[in-house]
């Protein structure tokens, strides 16, 4: 293999850990709030998975025909206009991974000093972004190396935790059964915006996109990679969720972000549920990690497409683009320091989940417009998988809209700026022979 590139395995790695975040560890207390019973809220977690295995089947059929380095900046730039995809890009930079990225490490700084009260809050979080910065930097086998370590920790773990609560917890697994009435959670716009919860905590299963130029024969193992990728961490939580669900009591977890620490204690006593969440803290480092390194490849693509951007390609003695990982580290710092979880978490939803329609969309629209290209994956039960993402990722953008307004409004705001970006790097630009319109 040479030795700049990603193995299958390594790839399959950032698709795990940039998927296995703070969601899955924090959404079940915010999904309580509106939607008291356990069966629908399972039907929650299969739902995102199945949506988020149709998005992964549609991006594997694009990333293996167009194999760079980019996820949706270098997709919908060929699919449908350089400006659409410089926005997605433009998102990618503010929503896609900075925000992620502050999120995670403030559930970081939050878990651990539930552990340990002495220690603040706000200098973990700071301290976690900038070691990973650091690790960022180094030579790709590093990188490549450290993912994996962390990555098998975090599955470890999760996977420890489940077994470990079935086997000494007395959890009421009767709280999962349907029970009458909860029909009425099903079509109701709670419902939809609990839903984007579990979209949040899912994001990531199309990680390997945005690294296919630096992967291993990416027409075979991009979609190898998306595909075992998240439907691992589809059983992973609907196993958890359940877990958290019998295990836990549902008013300390209710609009509480710390679900997984308050189901650790409830399960394993003060000091097992301690060290369950000292290391849920620390599987967040593989998830910070995937996710800086992923956004870093995307902000280096676009520079080396925009002369605005072209100082995103520079690179230290080992090939790290040092300048895109400070830039981003830089925004990171800031979007952890403003603005509530929630509200964080649901402006990154809404810039994310229109992104991944319109690259979902892009399936049959290249169908339409190349059908002569080469695919090397092709979406199986086509055109099913693309139509149930659509029509679950509108009903849930819908919803948004109604009930979210002011970070819909954060998220309209955020495209005008890379609107106004974009143009201005165009009129910087000379005319060249064959230019893109």
């Amino acid at each position: 293999m040479p030795p700049d590139r990603l193995s299958f395995t390594a790839a399959t790695a950032i698709v795990v850990a940039s998927m296995v975040g703070t969601g899955v560890f924090t959404s079940v207390g915010f999904q309580l709030a509106d939607i008291p019973s356990g069966f629908p809220i399972l039907i929650l977690w299969l739902i995102g998975g199945v949506v988020s295995l149709c998005g992964a089947f549609c991006y594997a059929e694009l990333g293996a025909m167009m194999p760079r380095s980019g996820g949706e900046y270098h997709l919908l730039s060929r699919a449908y206009h350089p400006l659409v995809g410089f926005l997605a890009g433009w998102i990618s930079l503010t929503a896609g991974f900075a925000a992620p990225i502050a999120a995670a490490a403030k559930l970081f700084g939050s878990y651990t000093h539930g552990i340990v009260p002495g220690l603040n809050e706000t200098a973990l979080s700071v301290g976690l972004v900038l070691v990973i910065m650091g690790v960022q930097l180094c030579h790709l086998r590093f990188i490549e190396r450290f993912q994996l370590g962390f990555t098998i920790l975090k599955v470890t773990l999760v996977i420890s935790f489940i077994f470990g609560a079935c086997w000494l917890g007395q959890g009421r697994w009767d709280l999962l059964q349907p029970r009458p009435g909860d029909g009425v959670y099903f079509l109701s716009k709670p419902y939809a915006v609990a839903l984007v919860f579990v979209m949040y905590a899912y994001a990531g299963w199309n990680a390997a996109s945005y690294i296919a130029g630096e992967i291993e024969n990416p027409a075979r193992n991009l979609p190898r990679a998306l595909i075992i990728g998240t439907s691992a961490v589809t059983f992973l939580y609907i196993a958890l969720n359940a877990v958290f669900l019998v295990g836990a009591p549902w008013q300390e977890m209710t609009g509480n972000m710390q679900s997984a620490l308050i189901a650790g204690r409830a399960i394993f006593g003060q000091r097992g549920g301690d060290a369950m969440g000292t290391l849920i803290a620390f599987g967040l480092v593989a998830h910070v990690s995937a996710m800086l390194f992923s956004g870093t490849r995307v902000l280096r693509v676009m520079g080396q497409d925009r002369r605005i951007l072209r100082s995103m390609t520079y690179t230290n003695a080992v090939g790290a683009p040092w300048l895109a990982v400070l830039v981003i580290t830089v925004v990171v710092l800031t979007l952890m320091l403003t603005g509530t979880f929630d509200q964080l978490l649901l402006y990154i939803e809404t810039l994310l989940l229109g992104c991944s329609l319109l690259c979902v969309l892009a399936v049959p629209w290249m169908r339409w417009r190349q059908p002569g290209l080469e695919r090397p994956f092709r979406v199986p039960l086509y055109p099913l998988p693309p139509l149930i993402f659509a029509a679950v990722v509108g009903w849930m953008l819908f919803s948004l809209v109604i009930r979210r307004p002011v970070e819909t409004a954060w998220g309209a705001a955020t495209l005008v700026v890379g609107v106004v970006i974009y143009f201005l790097d165009r009129a910087g630009r000379r005319p060249e022979p064959g230019a893109e319109s």
